[in-house]
């Protein structure tokens, strides 16, 4: 593999782990976000990513996202029936997030991406000593 490759293998795995950062985020900052019907409920997002193969070889060539698919788990529902959205039993509707989950997945995506910076910094240094060489 040629070292130039791992530029665009590092550099498809930081905007993988980019789009999971901001859809980790969504998620969080949506957690309590009320509602009146169930339609209109915020549901836990999650990217989903697949490998990237070179066409030649059928060696690694980067992370592709495939999109951002939504949670299938049930919404909570809260006894609120002092709030403006509740229904008339008095439940509001919650989004499906679970912040424990959220922010392991945040902190996963955080060290995954520090790695990928690094993996380019170490890259990129070899390269340059490489070419002191030929000095």
């Amino acid at each position: 593999m040629s070292l130039f490759r791992i530029f665009d293998i590092s550099g498809s795995a930081l905007y993988a782990q980019t789009v999971r950062l901001n859809t980790t985020a969504s998620n969080m900052a949506n957690v309590d976000s009320a509602s009146s019907s169930t339609a209109n409920t915020y549901r836990a997002r999650q990217p989903v990513f697949a490998t990237q193969l070179a066409d030649a070889d059928n060696e690694a060539a980067g992370v592709d996202v495939l999109g951002i698919v939504e949670s299938q788990a049930p919404l909570r529902r809260e006894y609120r029936p002092d709030h403006p959205l509740a229904d008339q039993n008095g439940y509001v509707n919650m989004p499906n997030v679970n912040q424990v989950e959220e922010m392991a997945n945040m902190i996963s995506a955080s060290r995954s991406y520090q790695s990928n910076v690094e993996v380019l910094n170490t890259s990129k240094q070899m390269l340059m000593r490489t070419l002191a060489l030929g000095d």
